[in-house]
């Protein structure tokens, strides 16, 4: 039976009778360790021959509820939730590079980002190409390399809200046998499935809209499990490795023998997770997927709330710009005309539930709104259920170079806005009453 999206949200990945003893709500398993009831059965989970659970380092029932249930979601092969956004980020750029590859990717992105292939990765050998709109193919295929692995992008941009081009980037990577991986976490699977376009993998912070309450951090990797990692471009992918092989009996595999298009999630879930232990915990898979069951309702009423906030910021005279690209006025990344017709084609139900805007006044004024505002909190997160407000140039993209973060629009002068579940007049009013503290002269 075909399921729509609100429904595998509740229900996907979890059966509770075979899975729960018949509880409704998905069990908290706070083990380290489980039984492995017998020698044969412990060998064969420790060499990957089964699947089950012998430590929750590698394995926890809650946290795989979480990872099947998002894999549906997305349209994936299969997922590993992560302790973090930036655990899965980071591994998955890493996995697609480790030994010696570059990576290509734009500047428009979150700040811990653009930092971890600015200055960490150069570290582990892995390099990063970036380019000031990712969408300009003709510049991205200009810089592809002999070791460059995977493009790297997020669907809508943090904080511009500029779409990636993702049916053209894939086209684009997939001739020159590079992997699409896509940040996903602005829009949620709700808005947009990048796996539909040609994403061969996408991740997610899940702290934010799938969470949706605030109350934890996490992070998953989705495989869409499609893509050749033995086109010659991936050595780490078919080097022999003792920990999916039997080495008494003189067998030795890689993780291309061993799970052909699955590769690199097991390769990650086997090595990164495994060896680095960024971790979800059950609980905090518990609470995801408490907020997952009620993402399509919780983002169709905070995008409806986002273009109420866009348009109006359109009629403060104060604010200089509006970046939304939930509507038409809004998109001023890249070419208007492209950025209309990727909002239609891609995200037809709505682009997300961040915005920003260009203030008057630099800084000092985006002090005082800040400051001023009475219901909105001033958080560096996104995807509260709380609406919540940040001045992104010294706080989420503080560590991201000048040059970088000026092409990418993010000055003193900007301010970004998550939108929550608030009553959307309260929020006009409270953005109305923090202007006017802000310019008592001019209002």
């Amino acid at each position: 039976m075909s399921k729509g999206f609100a429904t595998k949200a509740v229900h996907d990945g979890y059966d509770c009778q075979s899975q729960g003893g018949g509880a409704a709500s998905v069990p908290i398993y706070q083990s380290a360790a489980f039984d492995m009831v017998t020698a044969d059965r412990g060998d064969a989970l420790a060499a990957g021959e089964i699947q089950g659970f012998s430590y929750s380092r590698l394995a926890n029932p809650t946290v795989k509820v979480l990872e099947d249930r998002l894999a549906s979601l997305e349209g994936g092969k299969g997922a590993v939730a992560m302790a973090s956004g930036m655990a899965a980020v980071s591994s998955a750029l890493m996995c697609a590079a480790e030994g010696g590859g570059r990576l290509i990717s734009p500047v428009d992105l979150y700040g811990t980002s653009v930092d971890a292939m600015k200055t960490f990765f150069p570290n582990f050998g892995i390099e990063t190409d970036f380019v000031d709109d990712i969408n300009d193919l003709d510049t991205v295929e200009s810089l592809i390399q002999d070791n460059t692995r995977a493009i790297f992008a997020e669907s809508v941009a943090n904080p511009s809200t500029a779409i990636a081009d993702i049916p053209g980037l894939a086209d684009l990577a997939h001739r020159h046998g590079l992997a699409l991986i896509i940040d996903n976490t602005v829009p949620t699977p709700y808005l947009l499935n990048p796996i539909d376009f040609g994403a061969d993998i996408v991740v997610h912070s899940t702290t934010k809209g799938i969470s949706g309450h605030g109350n934890a951090l996490g992070g998953v990797i989705v495989d869409a499990g499609r893509f050749d990692w033995g086109n010659g471009r991936f050595p780490q992918m078919s080097q022999p490795e003792l920990i999916i092989s039997d080495e008494r009996h003189g067998s030795m595999v890689s993780f291309l023998d061993a799970f052909g298009k699955m590769a690199f999630l097991h390769r990650v879930h086997t090595k990164y997770l495994h060896t680095f232990g960024a971790v979800m915990s059950p609980f905090t898979a518990y609470l995801q997927l408490t907020g997952l069951e009620t993402l399509a309702q919780r983002i169709a009423t905070e995008v409806k709330t986002a273009a109420i906030l866009a348009r109006h910021l359109l009629t403060i005279p104060q604010v200089e710009q509006v970046n939304y690209s939930g509507i038409p006025e809004g998109r001023h990344q890249g070419d208007a005309d492209q950025q209309d017709r990727l909002a239609s084609t891609l995200l037809p139900k709505g682009v997300g539930t961040i915005l920003s805007f260009k203030v008057q006044g630099g800084y000092g004024q985006v002090k005082r709104i800040v400051d001023s505002v009475r219901l909105m909190s001033y958080m560096p997160n996104i995807g509260d259920c709380r609406t919540l407000i940040v001045d992104p140039a010294r706080i989420t993209h503080r560590e991201v170079p000048g040059p970088y973060r000026l092409s990418a629009g993010v000055g003193d002068d900007l301010i970004r806005i998550s939108v929550g579940l608030e009553n959307p007049n309260d929020l006009v009013a409270d953005l109305d009453q923090a202007f006017a503290a802000a310019y008592p002269n001019t209002l």
